[in-house]
């Protein structure tokens, strides 16, 4: 689906069951985080596509699945 070093598809799988993303805010999320070099979760977050609640299991979803 998405093609990008940085985002794994493991992110992109959670953020799209867990979270209810759809697709198309998780494209734009990507894009805009690679154009304004920001970290995908705290730029979804920033622009209101996630509440707190949702950033907080993101960041545990990460930690939980660091490599």
């Amino acid at each position: 689906m998405f093609k990008d070093n940085n985002i794994s598809e493991n992110l992109i799988s959670f953020l799209s069951k867990e979270i209810g993303l759809k697709p198309s805010s998780i494209e734009l999320g990507i894009k805009l985080s690679l154009k304004n070099n920001t970290p995908l979760p705290v730029l979804l977050w920033t622009y209101g596509m996630l509440n707190f609640e949702e950033l907080d299991k993101i960041y545990s979803f990460l930690f939980q699945n660091m490599e």
